[in-house]
């Protein structure tokens, strides 16, 4: 069996106005051939294609197209998106005859002009392999499906789980795939289409809301008839012409159960649409002192400025708050910040500089002057055991103490400092401080061997959980939360 595969991964923020060019996705690697399974055998979407192969018992020869994975951020370039939808094109041209083709896609991304980039993807790849050949795809749960990606595609499969489990929903994907591309089943998908949005901070899948659907959903594919079953709370920040949730059923030739099943999940989500709405985030100030009186360390969620949901992680609002406040610990804080991080190297290790820092990326933001030190400087690529991304380039990396704080100034976004590994590239400990200020409002599994306390700070930006307050242009009206609907229909 010959199998073409393609991952193409990002997740934009329509709020966002930098866009993310190919440099980005040279941060995590572009591979192409042979050097996608040499580079990327164990980990992530690749590794848990392999795992998939290697658990269906079939021969199968990976005929490797492209792989991209970018951070979330803005709005893809036209160059950006013209890269990889010719390496799609070029590749599978190229490619020989195949069995079926794999699809590791995000669901979110857009591009300039393009809402729907995995859409466009897909359609470029069925001009060149034709209306027959079995396509099979994978997106990210917080997709925004749309009926482009419905019609090209003959399975879809999302994550399980918030934080993402990225290696297993690949293996599951690619396990189903084969028995599709063998002829073992006849996937027939239902789905549903919500006129709803939700806020990040009932995303995780261990608790709330987001658990009693996905547990229902887990419960729904017990049954021997379904092949699986995919909520798709969508990304709450991409302003796109078919935005809003979904609810994908794909059951082996049993259309009339897929309905079934699909409407059921639409209700069971729109019931507890207000559930949904609720915040846990705190004003700033308030969100700072109770960090700084905290026993034990405390991860500083900065709600506003997450870089794992398509923000530019260089919000200066937390740091503000923290010297203005005065506060007693210390505080440790990634800042993206190219300009400044040049700067910083350019001074040396022990300099004292004063700069403007941050606040460049978004309109949500603003530039605050500081005065610190360089106390360390690394640079190039790092190298992670326990992360999808095996290798990543955060380029200029410098730790820049402002008074009780203490800076992680980088180039390029790598994991936004949501792991441990990246400060301690360049010295530091983060369990040696009082605070940690995370750009994320979900992805905080990495520090939580090290934390016993987390606070949502209701910063504003890109990522705020005030979606209503956003300035929506392209999404479908009505939609909940922004007006009172009495129907998911609207």
């Amino acid at each position: 069996m010959r199998i073409g595969l393609v991952q193409v991964t990002q997740e934009t923020s329509s709020f966002n106005p930098t866009l993310t060019t190919l440099a980005d996705f040279e941060s995590f690697g572009i591979y192409e051939g042979d050097e996608i399974l040499e580079r990327l055998p164990s980990a992530g979407l690749v590794g848990g294609y392999l795992a998939g192969v290697r658990a269906s018992g079939v021969e199968v020869e990976t005929v490797s197209i492209v792989r991209g994975a970018a951070r979330s951020g803005g709005r893809l370039s036209a160059d950006a998106f013209r890269f990889f939808d010719d390496k799609v094109r070029v590749g599978l041209q190229q490619a020989g005859k195949l069995d079926g083709l794999v699809m590791l896609l995000h669901g979110a991304a857009a591009a300039e002009e393009i809402d729907d980039v995995e859409g466009a993807l897909l359609r470029t790849a069925r001009k060149v392999v034709g209306p027959s050949l079995p396509v099979a795809m994978m997106l990210d749960h917080h997709a925004n499906v749309t009926q482009e990606m419905i019609d090209h595609c003959d399975i879809i499969v999302g994550f399980r789980t918030q934080p993402h489990d990225q290696f297993e929903t690949a293996q599951a994907l690619t396990e189903h795939a084969v028995q599709l591309f063998a002829g073992k089943i006849a996937p027939t998908t239902a789905w549903r289409k919500l006129r709803m949005l939700t806020h990040q901070e009932q995303y995780l899948t261990s608790g709330g809301p987001m658990k009693i659907l996905f547990d229902r959903a887990r419960q729904m594919e017990n049954d021997p008839r379904v092949l699986t079953v995919s909520p798709f709370p969508m990304q709450c920040w991409l302003d796109a012409d078919e935005g809003g949730w979904a609810m994908i059923v794909v059951t082996d030739d049993d259309q009339e159960l897929a309905e079934t099943f699909a409407e059921e999940l639409a209700e069971l989500a729109w019931s507890m649409r207000n559930e949904f709405q609720r915040t846990e985030s705190v004003p700033v100030d308030q969100a700072v002192v109770a960090a700084d009186q905290a026993d034990g360390l405390v991860i500083l969620s900065d709600t506003g400025d997450s870089v794992l949901g398509g923000s530019g992680g260089d919000s200066t609002v937390l740091l503000e708050a923290i010297l203005r406040l005065g506060i007693r610990g210390r505080a440790l804080i990634p800042m993206i910040d190219p300009v400044s991080a040049s700067r910083l190297v350019q001074a040396g290790e022990g300099a004292t500089v004063t700069l403007e820092l941050g606040g460049r990326s978004a309109p949500f933001f603003s530039p605050l002057t500081v005065t610190g030190v360089v106390r360390a400087i690394a640079g190039g690529v790092l190298e992670l055991t326990d992360h999808a991304e095996t290798e990543i380039d955060m380029g200029h990396t410098v730790a820049f103490e402002v008074g009780p704080v203490t800076l992680l100034v980088t180039e390029y976004a790598g994991v936004a400092g949501i792991h441990p590994a990246v400060y301690r590239h360049v010295g530091i400990e983060p369990a040696d401080f009082q605070m940690i200020v995370m750009k994320t409002a979900s992805n905080f599994q990495y520090m939580a061997p090290l934390t016993s306390i987390m606070i949502r700070a209701a910063t504003p930006g890109p990522t705020q959980s005030d979606i209503a307050a956003l300035p929506w242009q392209r999404i479908p009206r009505p939609c909940f939360p922004m007006e009172a609907l009495t129907s998911w229909r609207g």
